[in-house]
């Protein structure tokens, strides 16, 4: 049976691995080394387990959409990680690596963000465990996601600007590397996304499959059965979708949705579309699909949703996409921001941007009326307010 999942080698399938400069070695081998023995331990798991209960407030709902599914022809399901503290599914992550960290005794913590969620999620748990908190965030986002920002200060984070290239989430992403290469022995850090070098793929993975394995006894609970016909999740770096598809990958009767961001359409030039548009090669430490040109160099990512804007996917990402478990398509700037705004009022829910690309595709779904569809609604729209307004001038 073909394996979804990553093998000792820090592999899933070609894609995977660690490509990182000798300087960050130790840091990445010591994680790799310790990181299942921590996350297995039974006092790390109680830990874990009552931070999500009592202070996440997991289990997060998994609600029938009534209104939506009426208009689509199908039982549509939305997994309500937007009603977690800090409005997204990040926290599920920080939480788990803030507890590996420390008990790595790490006093100093560093991450990147681009939506922000997952900067204010590191933000928070740093506040709550009294440690020493960088972010590390393109200039672009910044200005775009200036109540993230704000969130971040007032918890004692201290943001610093990426100046250089799209100033966006890769080139946050970058910068946090630096530091980490400067600041081995105290430092660690809280990737985001399952990207990276091996072992963070599977790391993130893990700490976000809450998600679905929640979702499987919720549907059980509501409809008898834990396999949907249909799960979907959008994908920029892939956490909350690694999250969503982890328990339903060896279902065969879930089909797996991925939806990309297309910005102003796959082939405008603008656009983060990766399975599209992308190339095998390496970025960030792994090898993955990431959008380059034809010698090598990284092709600048564009999308309205400052969380999607980036040049890859994670490494198991790539692979469920070579190996057809997954099906990988993409959504417009338009099309999210129109399905956003659906979602706000049929159901009077505000969806992250990130998140309304995921109900976009909706659209191009043909149900026949006994589907059961659930859409991983990752994180809630407060922080997006602005380029709502803007873009339909309310």
């Amino acid at each position: 049976m073909m394996s979804y999942h990553v093998n000792e080698k820090g592999y899933y399938g070609d894609f995977g691995g660690a490509y990182i400069p000798e300087m960050l070695y130790p840091n990445v081998e010591e994680l790799r080394s310790k990181y299942l023995e921590i996350i297995r331990e039974p006092g790390f798991t109680a830990e874990f387990e009552a931070l999500l209960r009592d202070y996440v407030g997991r289990p997060s709902p998994l609600f029938l959409a009534g209104r939506l599914s009426e208009k689509y022809g199908a039982a549509i399901y939305l997994k309500r990680e937007d009603l977690n503290h800090t409005g997204a599914h990040k926290i599920n992550n920080t939480i788990g690596q803030i507890l590996v960290a420390e008990r790595l005794g790490k006093k100093r913590i560093i991450a990147e963000t681009g939506a922000g969620q997952h900067g204010v999620a590191t933000a928070t748990v740093c506040a709550l465990k009294g440690l020493e908190c960088v972010v590390y965030m393109g200039e672009v986002d910044i200005e775009r996601q200036a109540p993230n920002v704000a969130r971040m200060k007032m918890m004692g984070a201290t943001v610093i600007p990426a100046t250089s290239g799209s100033k966006t989430l890769k080139d946050a992403t970058n910068e946090a590397m630096r530091d980490w290469i400067n600041n081995p022995e105290n430092t660690h850090y809280i990737i985001g996304s399952v990207v990276g070098p091996h072992p963070y793929p599977d790391m993130v993975a893990r700490f976000q499959s809450v998600i679905s394995e929640e979702t499987r006894w919720q549907l059980k609970e509501k409809t008898g059965s834990e396999s949907p016909d249909y799960v979907l999740a959008c994908v920029g770096g892939g956490s909350n979708a690694a999250g969503m598809f982890y328990h339903f990958l060896d279902d065969p009767k879930a089909k797996l949705v991925a939806v990309e961001a297309a910005g102003k359409g796959v082939h405008s030039g603008e656009s983060a579309a990766t399975t599209a548009l992308g190339k095998e090669g390496v970025l960030h430490g792994s090898r993955s699909i990431l959008m380059q040109t034809e010698d090598g160099q990284v092709v600048e990512p564009y999308s309205i949703s400052a969380g999607l804007d980036y040049p890859g996917i994670g490494p198991q990402h790539a692979h469920l996409f070579k190996v057809k478990r997954a099906e990988y398509v993409s959504a417009t700037d338009d099309d999210a921001m129109r399905a956003g705004l659906l979602l706000a009022r049929l159901e009077g829910i505000i969806p992250a941007i990130e998140s309304a690309h995921a109900l976009a595709h909706l659209d191009r779904m043909t149900f026949t009326g006994n589907e059961t569809v659930v859409v991983c609604l990752s994180g809630r729209g407060d922080k997006d307010l602005a380029t709502y307004m803007k873009f339909f001038g309310l």
